[in-house]
């Protein structure tokens, strides 16, 4: 099994036209979480973010074998995030007022549907999940069907011997993980019905790069895509974006609605967010985005640093993907933050977070540890996170670390 790839060619329109970008060297992979014991067993993989001049897309330079990087026992669970439950109720809401669901009958297919969250909401049409991992079966439980594969070639072909075509189909938060997305599309198209829509939730370059988001690049994700660079893609295979919004799911993300049907119209939201894009992907944004990413490392490590002098206790809230890289990039250890809360229920507890020794524990044991400072690893949900703390009784003060690292009550 070849472990990982260097590319040569843009992932989208296969031009050798992409130049290095920023690298934030070798990181280990964000959901490999361990027993103290398998730390030496730890994979690290280079990290560097590369751009195509040819279609705009921002992309991961290597490409990490997707076993490895989504085993079955993959820990993520979009169930247990309130913001991702009301975006999925939101996003029903919407495609019933566009019509694009008429029968009962209709096929809604979710790629990456993980333990059925989002197909919850659309259970009065005929519902179906693909997913790779074991929390698929938490879906099948809930009564809805879930294929437990990599969504390819065959499995497409599966699910159009055995169900047939598809009137829906999404892909949120997943679309940028799959390699090869031209052939991810082609699958797609096989799959869907002829006045289907393919609609893609996607963290957004704009968000990325006006508030430092950096802590969102990381193996999972090959690709950062802008509606540039996702109009660029899609029209290779004859769809066409009609409608696209900013969401707030995951920091910030954009949700674009594409067919090859003419039935549906086409959105000003277009045109408003494409003349938006020409500020965030100018030379002069890009080149202070790059700098961003160093300063506020820096500036991290000296409100820690004030921190540890005086002798004071830092722990960490939430261990999401995106706090494996924030991490290991800011060098960040057990003698700096000694543990991380998470969530009752989650499948990290009890384990390490990836390439390091901070131990992940239930956030019912803070009376246990108290500490006088909280660094909020999900900083893009602080508030709700905040408010959470506060009502169990946490008196002590927080550490938000991006878009840039600041001591909040």
């Amino acid at each position: 099994m070849q472990i990982s790839r260097y590319i040569k060619t843009c992932q989208a329109c296969n031009s050798k036209l992409i130049k290095l970008f920023y690298s934030f060297g070798n990181l280990p992979p964000v959901n490999e979480y361990h027993s103290n014991k398998k730390l030496s067993k730890t994979n690290y993989f280079n990290t560097d973010i590369v751009i195509c001049e040819k279609c705009s897309l921002f992309q991961l330079g290597n490409i990490v074998n997707k076993e490895i990087l989504f085993p079955k026992n993959y820990p993520y669970t979009s169930s247990t995030t309130k913001i991702l439950r009301k975006n999925f109720f939101n996003l029903a809401k919407q495609v019933e007022k566009k019509g694009i669901l008429k029968n009962k009958k209709d096929i809604v297919l979710d790629i990456g549907s993980n333990d059925g969250n989002l197909l919850s909401n659309f259970t009065k049409y005929r519902v179906l999940g693909v997913t790779p991992e074991q929390i698929g079966k938490l879906a099948i439980k809930k009564g809805i069907p879930t294929i437990l594969r990599y969504f390819n070639n065959n499995t497409a072909r599966l699910i159009l011997k055995k169900y047939g075509k598809c009137k829906l189909i999404t892909a949120t938060n997943v679309f940028a993980h799959i390699d090869y997305p031209n052939d991810v599309i082609k699958n797609i198209t096989k799959i869907l019905d002829k006045d289907g829509v393919f609609i893609n939730e996607s963290h957004y370059l704009g968000d990325l790069v006006n508030f430092n988001q950096y802590d969102t690049v990381y193996h999972e994700h090959l690709r950062y895509y802008s509606l540039r660079s996702l109009q660029f893609l899609l029209k290779k295979h004859g769809y066409k974006i009609f409608d696209c919004q900013k969401i707030p799911t995951h920091g910030g993300s954009i949700r674009v609605f594409a067919s090859k049907s003419k039935k549906y119209k086409l959105s000003s939201n277009i045109k408003k967010v494409l003349k938006e894009e020409e500020k965030i992907l100018s030379e002069k944004n890009l080149t202070e985005f790059k700098k961003n990413i160093l300063m506020s490392k820096l500036n991290l490590y000296k409100i820690l640093s004030s921190i540890k002098s005086k002798n004071k206790k830092i722990a960490g809230v939430s261990a999401p993907s995106r706090a494996s890289t924030l991490i290991n990039y800011t060098g960040l250890d057990n003698n700096i933050i000694d543990c991380i809360f998470e969530i009752s229920g989650s499948y990290k507890i009890g384990k390490f977070m990836p390439g390091t020794k901070i131990k992940i524990v239930n956030e019912k044991e803070i009376k246990k540890y108290k500490p006088d400072y909280l660094l909020i690893f999900s900083w893009h949900i602080k508030d709700e996170l905040k408010k959470i703390f506060r009502k169990n009784g946490y008196k002590g003060k927080f550490i938000i670390p991006l878009p840039w690292a600041k001591i909040e009550n």
